[in-house]
C-alpha cells in the first residue's frame, strides 16, 4: 500500500479549487502539479498548495506535459464539461489513474474512447459523483439492502436548482455551462441523481439500462432573467429547455425517471423517489411508508411516516462513522468522501467504486437524450459498455466506501 498519494490537479475554476484545498487537507496526499489554461487560476492554485504545504508545485497551462511526469500517481480532473473524457483517457494512457468531475458526455463515442483506453491500458478511471455518498442516498441504500422496499419498481431523481444567474454569468466567470445552455438541448447534468440510483438498481452488475425517451419543455427563464439582471444577454437564443424529462427503461423491467431543472426560480432538490413491492420513499415533503411498518390510514391507504426518522434508524455505517469522526468537506461532506474513495483505491491499488464502466454509463445520458429530443422524443438506446459483462460480473473490491454492498463489518 502506498503511504502517499501523488497527485497532478487539472482544472483550477472555482470547483476545482475548492477540490485542490480539501485533497490538501488529507496528510496522505502531495500535489505537486496544477494546471489550468489560464495563467491566473495557475497563479491561484500554486499559491493554494504553498500556502498548506511546505513546497511549491509546478504549474503547467498544457495538460500533456503535467502527464509526463513520472512522479505522478494519479490526477484530479476539474475542467470543462467538453474536456473530462479526452483528458481522462490521455491521463490513463500516461498510466496515471484519473478521477473526474461529473458532467455528461458530448458524443458516446467519448464513453466508448474512456472504456478503451481503461481495457488496453488496465488504468483505471472514477468519475467523483459525490451525490453516490450523500447521507440520504446512502441511507436509502442500506434501506434497499436490507430488503426494507422489497423488490425495486422505479426510481425518480432530479437536478433542481436555480442557475440562472451562474449560467448568465458565464462568460465573464469563464464557465461552461453558459455555451452548452446555449447550443444544446437534453438532460445536460444528470449524474447527481442517476449515480446513486444506478447504485440502487444494481446497474452494470446484473442489471442494465436499456432504451431513454427525453422531452424538454420550451426555452423562457433564462431569457426573462437575462431582461432583468443580464440585459448584455438579452437576446441570446438558449437552446435549452427550462425543464428536462427522461424516462429510462432497466433491463429487468424498472423505470426511472431524471429531471433536469436549472432555468427557473426554485429551491435544490435532488428529489429522490424509491418506490418498491414493500413501500415508498421521497425526498421532497420527508415521507415514507412501508408495508407492515407504517400506520394504516383509511380505506385501502398508508399513513406517510417522516423519512428522515428512518434516516436515522438506517443510517449507512459510512455516515455513522463519519459523523463520529467529524463531518468535513464541500457539500455536506460528499465531497471529502468520493475524494477518500479515490485516494483509498489508488493507495490500495484496488479498482474504484465508480468504475469505467459506470462513468461511461452516467456520462452517456446527455448526449443520448439529446439525440431523442431532436427526434421528437423517439426512443434511444443505452449502449452496453460493459460488452455483457454487467450480466455475471464479480462483486467490487470490498472497501468502506463501497457502493455495491453495506460492508459493516469494516467499521
Amino acid at each position: 500500500m502506498k503511504e502517499k498519494v501523488r497527485i497532478g490537479f487539472l482544472g483550477l475554476g472555482g470547483r476545482g479549487q475548492g477540490l485542490l484545498k480539501l485533497i490538501l487537507n488529507m496528510a496522505d496526499v502531495e500535489v505537486p502539479a496544477v494546471c489550468d489554461l489560464y495563467d491566473d487560476r495557475i497563479k491561484a492554485g500554486i499559491n493554494i498548495v504553498s500556502e498548506a504545504r511546505d513546497y511549491t508545485p509546478t504549474g503547467y497551462s498544457d495538460y500533456r506535459q503535467l502527464l509526463k511526469r513520472e512522479d505522478i500517481d494519479a490526477v484530479i480532473i476539474a475542467t470543462s464539461w467538453q474536456t473530462h473524457g479526452r483528458i481522462t483517457a490521455a491521463a490513463m494512457r500516461a498510466g496515471k489513474y484519473a478521477a473526474f468531475e461529473v458532467g455528461g458526455a458530448s458524443s458516446v463515442e467519448e464513453c466508448w474512447e474512456l472504456v478503451r483506453a481503461y481495457e488496453e491500458t488496465g488504468i483505471w478511471c472514477m468519475m467523483l459523483e459525490n451525490c453516490c455518498y450523500g447521507e440520504l442516498e446512502l441511507a436509502l441504500l442500506n434501506m434497499i439492502k436490507q430488503g426494507l422496499f422489497g423488490e425495486l419498481i422505479h426510481c425518480q431523481g432530479a437536478y433542481g436548482h436555480d442557475l440562472r444567474g451562474e449560467i448568465t454569468g458565464g462568460i465573464e466567470n469563464r464557465h461552461y455551462r453558459f455555451r452548452n445552455f446555449q447550443h444544446r438541448n437534453g438532460e445536460l447534468y444528470p449524474t447527481h441523481e442517476l449515480g446513486p440510483i444506478c447504485n440502487m438498481l444494481n446497474i452494470n452488475r446484473g442489471n442494465r439500462l436499456l432504451t431513454l425517451t427525453a422531452m424538454s419543455t420550451k426555452s423562457r427563464g433564462l431569457h426573462e432573467y437575462a431582461l432583468k439582471n443580464k440585459p448584455e444577454y438579452a437576446n441570446v437564443d438558449w437552446a435549452q429547455g427550462d425543464v428536462t424529462t427522461t424516462m429510462i427503461k432497466c433491463a429487468h423491467g424498472e423505470t426511472i425517471l431524471l429531471k433536469h431543472d436549472c432555468s427557473l426560480p426554485r429551491s435544490y432538490s435532488r428529489e429522490i423517489w424509491v418506490q418498491g413491492t414493500n413501500g415508498i420513499a421521497v425526498e421532497l415533503g420527508d415521507k415514507i411508508v412501508i408495508q407492515g411498518r407504517s400506520p394504516e390510514g383509511g380505506w385501502m391507504e398508508f399513513e406517510w411516516e417522516a423519512l428522515s426518522k428512518y434516516i436515522e434508524e438506517f443510517r449507512h455505517p459510512l455516515w455513522t462513522w463519519f459523523r463520529e469522526a467529524g463531518v468535513k468537506g464541500g457539500h455536506g461532506g460528499m465531497d471529502y468522501l468520493v475524494q477518500r474513495a479515490f485516494i483509498e483505491s489508488v493507495k490500495e491499488g484496488k479498482l474504484p467504486p465508480i468504475d469505467v464502466y459506470d462513468s461511461a454509463t452516467w456520462m452517456s445520458i446527455t448526449c443520448l437524450t439529446e439525440q431523442s429530443i431532436y427526434m421528437g422524443s423517439m426512443p434511444v438506446a443505452v449502449p452496453d459498455f460493459t460488452n455483457g459483462m454487467w450480466i455475471d460480473r464479480r462483486p467490487d473490491p470490498k472497501c468502506r466506501y463501497s457502493l455495491d454492498a453495506v460492508h459493516n463489518d469494516l467499521f
